[in-house]
């Protein structure tokens, strides 16, 4: 029975013509790199009009992150700097604060804060927000338009990230097929040439991506690549830690590689042969495992919740991508350029290619649910719908690596010889035809030629005469010369054709693990786009709090507003105290007391504190010193409320140097 290799060019045009389409309309709807952190509150709130200038402006983030001394900028209505410039550290426990402290005696007006930090999983965020001072007013000051990770350098960062992971796919995968799937392959020059130029493509992208960390993170000027000043401080950040971690493992990584495809090739003893595999498979395992260590410390494996199951798990996915694709990669170069592959080396790559897709699902399975949590976060926000792509893009791949898997089983399988002889003629019949059609124009062209000089009749005659004429009529006739050309082209093609569809199972191959690369080189890209996408758990923790790190506002919870009234019992020693509390949640909250008298006027009073105490929990008694504002108004900025639950407010009012007292009240907070 004929086997008969299937027809894939024209499918395969069509899947990569929708693949490019599909990655086009990713892309294009694609924001500039959001990031795992996600601004989810400030003091003052976005759009708040306060009464006096607060001390301080504070932010409040989903996930942990870096601050630089510039991170917070507060500008006045004319564009002045309105703050100090020293960053304060406002964090507590799980809540991640920070503030900036505000000049004294700043005017009414509107007043813009821009802000621009780094994500603990490297990627950088920015945002502004105002607020106003007595009543809103004109403003000089233009928000920039480039968000944090955008612009030219932003879109050479991500290529260098995308080549980055096809690099290491290369390198690892290719090492492991050649050690795991096919040890002559190590001798073989284009198995040699494509592991050698995942090293290179993982190296440059490595370095460039380290040049472009301080303008990625900062200006967003492609000069400030060789700032030596932002390249050291780079090299001090955790990102700037892993980038030359990688670059030191590459440098081994380069030793594996020459040994693999040196000592190694040349080895003839097995003995030895074998037990230089083991070492170069430990030391491989071990360098591979640490180049993908790199990239889990610095992303988001790092952050986020149980840190520490997530880099390992993100580790082995990271491998058992690069054991697939890399291996599918060196194998597709091999069909192609080499062959003489074994069909056994082809049938261990499908054992090791159907344990790496194992892999894959289990740590698949556990990073979606780690990064999305619920199924609105995966049919609702960005990151969750780029995770159904990416699935269904793995649901594909896995079809086109069954079929592929179909044919290695056909390859494996031996046929009898009569089978075989009768697959080649019926495979090679047509352009057999062509062929011969061919050779016998062309042997009716000399013989024509052939007759004229010598006159006989006799088609076979070639002496020198006759090859010296035909070669004189060829130069006279340059039509009937490049006729013959064509000629000679078609014959040698029909036997290249012939020869190559001599073994239709290993044709039949070729057409499926060249479709495979082609759908992997989506997935790959897809890939890079999601692990630059704000995860969408975090996106809608952030839409719950009421904002987003691209359009920071504060949270929108009710403040607390309470009435005390007090008696000192010395003169105007009656009066009410005004509490309001703002947001009236847990983290920062900016406390305001209107001290009053019992007809309504500001009573003005030497000294008021206010203590919190959550019993439930056995915390506090929490001081907190107000500042006196005016007469009757006292406030403090960045009241901590550490924990949700019933807290009890105190109040202490002294109204002379001997009368005082204290009053309180029990009051839900978050």
């Amino acid at each position: 029975m004929t086997t008969t290799a299937p027809r894939l060019g024209t499918a395969l045009a069509r899947l990569l013509i929708l693949a490019a389409a599909l990655l086009g309309t990713l892309l294009a709807g694609a924001a500039p790199a959001s990031a795992h952190a996600a601004l989810t509150g400030s003091d003052p709130k976005d759009g708040a009009v306060v009464a006096t200038a607060p001390k301080e402006v504070n932010l409040t983030f989903s996930e942990q992150v870096a601050m630089s001394a510039d991170s917070i900028r507060v500008l006045d209505p004319a564009g002045r700097r309105a703050d100090t410039g020293e960053i304060l550290d406002l964090c507590s426990g799980s809540i991640v604060r920070y503030g900036v402290t505000l000049r004294a005696g700043l005017p009414d007006g509107t007043y813009t804060v821009a802000w621009q930090t780094v994500s603990a999983d490297s990627h950088p965020i920015s945002g502004a927000f105002t607020f106003s001072i007595g009543a809103p007013s004109t403003t000089s000051v233009a928000l920039p338009e480039r968000t944090a990770g955008g612009g030219l350098v932003g879109t050479l960062y991500g290529i260098a990230r995308y080549v980055s992971y096809a690099g290491f796919a290369v390198l690892v995968g290719g090492g492991a097929f050649v050690l795991a799937c096919w040890p002559r392959g190590a001798s073989v020059r284009p198995v040699q040439q494509t592991v050698v130029r995942g090293w290179l493509t993982l190296t440059g992208a490595t370095l460039v991506m380290l040049l472009l960390r301080n303008p990625y993170t900062g200006s967003g000027e492609l000069s400030d690549a060789f700032d030596l000043a932002g390249l050291k401080s780079v090299l001090e950040t955790k990102t700037g830690a892993a980038l030359t971690s990688r670059l030191l493992l590459l440098g081994a990584a380069a030793l594996f590689v020459a040994v693999l495809f040196g000592a190694y090739a040349r080895r003839t003893d097995p003995k030895e042969k074998k037990d230089l595999a083991f070492g170069l498979g430990v030391g491989g395992t071990v360098v591979a495992a640490g180049i993908a260590g790199t990239w889990a410390l610095a992303e988001h494996a790092s952050t986020g919740i149980q840190p520490g199951v997530a880099m390992p798990v993100d580790i082995l996915h990271l491998l058992a991508v690069a054991a697939w694709l890399g291996g599918l990669t060196v194998l597709l170069v091999s069909l192609y350029k080499a062959p003489s592959v074994d069909r056994s080396a082809i049938e261990r790559f499908s054992k090791v290619a159907f344990g790496s897709v194992a892999v894959l699902a289990a740590t698949g399975l556990y990073q979606s649910w780690r990064q999305v949590g619920s199924w609105s976060a995966l049919t609702g926000t960005r990151y969750g719908q780029l995770l159904l792509v990416k699935i269904g893009l793995m649901c594909v791949l896995i079809g086109i690596a069954w079929i592929s898997r179909r044919w290695t089983q056909r390859l494996a399988d031996p046929k009898p010889t009569e089978d075989t002889d009768e697959a080649e003629d019926a495979e090679g019949a047509e352009d057999a035809e062509d062929a011969d059609g061919a050779e016998q124009a062309q042997e009716a062209e000399e013989g024509e030629e052939g007759a004229e000089d010598a006159g006989n009749g006799e088609a076979g005659e070639t002496d020198e005469e006759t090859s010296a004429a035909a070669r004189a009529a060829q130069a006279a006739d340059p039509e009937r010369a490049a006729q013959l050309a064509r000629q000679r082209a078609a014959v040698a093609t029909a036997r290249r054709k012939r020869e190559r569809d001599a073994d239709p199972e290993r044709a039949g191959l070729r057409r499926s693990v060249l479709t495979e690369a082609a759908v992997a080189v989506v997935l790959l890209a897809v890939t890079t786009v999601l692990t630059s996408t704000e995860p969408g758990r975090t996106e809608e923790e952030a839409g719950r709090g009421g904002t987003s790190a691209a359009g920071p506002a504060a949270v929108p919870d009710r403040p607390v507003d309470i009435r005390l009234p007090f008696d000192t019992g010395g003169v105007d020693g009656k009066g009410v105290v005004r509490l309001s509390l703002d947001p009236g949640r847990t983290g920062a909250n900016a406390l305001h007391l209107f001290v009053e008298r019992p007809n309504g006027k500001p009573l003005d009073v030497p000294e008021i504190k206010v203590a919190l105490t959550l019993e439930a929990k056995d915390v506090g008694p929490l001081p907190v010193s107000p500042d006196r504002i005016q007469t009757g108004h006292w406030s403090a900025s960045g009241v901590q409320i550490p924990m949700p639950g019933e807290w009890r407010i105190q109040v202490t009012v002294r109204t002379s140097e001997i009368d005082q007292t204290t009053i309180e009240k029990n009051v839900k907070i978050g």
